[in-house]
C-alpha cells in the first residue's frame, strides 16, 4: 500500500506491504510527521478517517475503504504538545503541483514548477505580510515526441494537449476541455474557487486548507498558484462535469464529480496537468495534424473505450518517464550544488539557507 500524507510540517509517501495492519499505519504516520495525536481526512470532499475506533491488528485490507493511492491530510489534536512538535517541522505547499514545456506535441526543453520552503519562523513572517516565497524548481522533461494513440474505429488519434509553463496548468488543461477557445478563464476560474471556499467554510476549514481560508482564497487567485484535487473537486461541481485525472506515475484514475453525464480526462504527472482529447486523423490514424479546435474534449460518461484507451496513452507516457515522483526525486541546488531527496528536503533546504533556484537530476545508478 502506498499513500501521500500532507501534515502541518510537510508533505511525504509512505509504503507498507500488503498485510500491514492498522497498527503499521499508525505507527508510519507518527513516524513520518513527529505528531502522536492526531486526526485523519482523506478523500474528496474530505471526510475523517477514524483508526482509533479499529483494533490495531486489523489488516488495512479489511477496512470499508481503500486506502492505497489515497491522500490522508494529517492534523494535530489541539493539546499544545503536539503544537509545539509540530511547529519544528518544515512546510510545503498544499495541493498538486504544476510544470511544463509550453505547446507543441514535443518536450525537449526542460520546464518549471514550484512549491514553498520554509521553516516555521519564516512560514509565521510570511504569514504576516500574507505572501509566499516560493522554490523554483527545474524537472527533466520527456525526451522526444509525445506518443500518441491511433483510433481507427473512430477515424481519429488520442492525443495530449500539452498546457504552458505558467503556473495555471490544471486551469488550462481544464478551460481547454470546457471552455475551449477562451485563452481568459484563467482567472475566472480561480475567482470561482476562491467563492466556492468561502461559501462553504465547513468543508474548506483551515485543516483542509493547511492555512486560512480567506488567505487561502487570496493565494489561488494570484497567476502564480496552482492547484489541486481541491480545485479540481469544486470545478466539477461548478460545471456539473465528472473529471478522471490520471496519474501517469501509478495510473491510477481520480474521479470527481462522478457519475455525471459527461466527463473529460486529464492527465496529473506529477506536478502538471494536461489535457486528453479525441482529434480526428487521416489513416492510418497515427498522428494527429489538425489543430485543436478541431478536437473531441468532453466524453460521454458511458464511453468506457475512450478511457481505456486513455490509460493505454498513459501507459506510453509512464515508460517515457513523463512523470516526476517528487517524494523521491533528486534535487540539486543551482546555488552551493548540495543535492537532497524529495519536495520535503528541498522545502527545509531553501528555509534554512534561502536558495530557492533547484533543478531535479538523475542520479547514477539511481531510478
Amino acid at each position: 500500500m502506498r499513500a501521500r500524507l500532507r501534515a502541518p510540517g510537510g508533505a511525504s509517501t509512505i509504503t507498507l506491504p500488503n498485510d500491514a495492519t492498522v497498527g503499521d499505519l499508525i505507527t508510519q504516520i507518527i513516524e513520518k510527521t513527529s505528531i502522536t495525536k492526531f486526526d485523519i481526512k482523506y478523500g474528496y470532499p474530505p471526510q475523517p478517517l477514524r483508526l482509533e475506533q479499529q483494533e490495531k491488528s486489523l489488516p488495512l485490507s479489511q477496512l470499508d475503504i481503500k486506502l492505497d493511492g489515497e491522500q490522508l491530510t494529517i492534523s494535530p489534536r489541539d493539546d499544545g504538545v503536539e503544537k509545539e512538535t509540530n511547529s519544528k517541522q518544515e512546510s510545503v505547499t498544499p495541493a498538486n503541483k504544476v510544470a511544463s514545456k509550453a505547446g507543441g506535441p514535443s518536450t525537449s526543453t526542460s520546464s518549471r514548477f514550484s512549491f514553498t520552503g520554509a521553516s516555521s519562523e519564516s512560514i509565521e513572517k510570511s504569514e504576516q505580510k500574507k505572501e509566499r516565497k516560493q522554490v523554483s524548481l527545474q524537472r527533466k522533461a520527456m525526451e522526444g515526441d509525445v506518443p500518441e494513440l491511433p483510433l481507427p474505429e473512430r477515424g481519429a488519434t488520442l492525443v495530449l494537449r500539452v498546457m504552458p509553463d505558467d503556473n495555471s496548468c490544471l486551469f488550462r488543461a481544464f478551460g481547454a476541455a470546457v471552455l475551449p477557445g477562451d485563452d481568459l478563464t484563467m482567472t475566472e476560474l480561480r475567482s470561482l474557487v476562491a467563492a466556492a471556499i468561502q461559501a462553504d467554510p465547513e468543508t474548506y476549514s483551515q485543516v483542509v486548507l493547511e492555512q486560512k481560508p480567506d488567505d487561502y482564497c487570496r493565494w489561488i487567485q494570484t497567476p502564480d498558484a496552482w492547484g489541486g484535487f481541491i480545485e479540481l473537486g469544486i470545478l466539477a461541481k461548478h460545471f456539473d462535469i465528472e473529471i478522471c485525472s490520471i496519474d501517469v506515475q501509478t495510473l491510477r484514475v481520480d474521479k470527481f464529480n462522478s457519475d455525471r453525464p459527461t466527463r473529460c480526462i486529464l492527465v496529473y504527472s506529477g506536478i502538471h496537468y494536461d489535457t486528453i482529447v479525441q482529434s480526428p486523423s487521416e489513416p492510418p490514424h497515427l498522428t494527429s495534424t489538425n489543430p485543436p479546435e478541431f478536437d473531441v474534449r468532453v466524453f460521454d460518461n458511458a464511453d468506457d473505450y475512450i478511457l481505456q484507451k486513455a490509460l493505454e496513452l498513459c501507459k506510453k507516457l509512464q515508460a517515457k518517464h513523463y512523470f516526476t515522483d517528487t517524494g523521491g526525486m533528486a534535487i540539486k541546488c543551482n546555488i552551493c550544488g548540495v543535492v537532497v531527496y524529495g519536495e520535503g528536503q528541498a522545502a527545509g533546504h531553501a528555509g534554512q539557507t534561502g536558495h530557492y533556484d533547484m533543478a531535479e537530476v538523475r542520479m547514477l545508478g539511481g531510478k
